[in-house]
């Protein structure tokens, strides 16, 4: 009967010892979320940022800021003034 109960408790710390450092909600799986974790909140960080930025150029468009619409008409839709030349300037790789 001792014998038993010595094995038995053997087999479970072995298996309490196996979900520890294998099994679901071990050491390791704990350590890869919190890696997971701390990925997903730089990037939440970075989205924020852009976010951030993206309301800043739609205030402006909306506030009829002449200087913001012009710069950006000029820098995406390459906006010349009348008398202004334009020369695009092209790096051969």
């Amino acid at each position: 009967m001792k014998h038993a109960v010595t094995i038995l408790l053997a087999v479970l710390l072995v298996f309490l010892q196996y979900r520890l450092w294998v099994g679901p909600g071990s050491l390791a799986d704990v350590h890869r979320m919190h890696t997971r974790a701390e990925t997903l909140r730089v990037e939440i960080e970075a989205a924020q940022a852009e976010n951030a930025a993206l309301s800043a150029e739609i205030a402006s468009l909306k506030g009829e800021d002449a200087d913001a619409l012009e710069a950006r008409a000029r820098r995406q839709l390459g906006l010349v003034r009348e008398g202004e030349e334009f020369f695009l300037v092209v790096h051969e790789g």
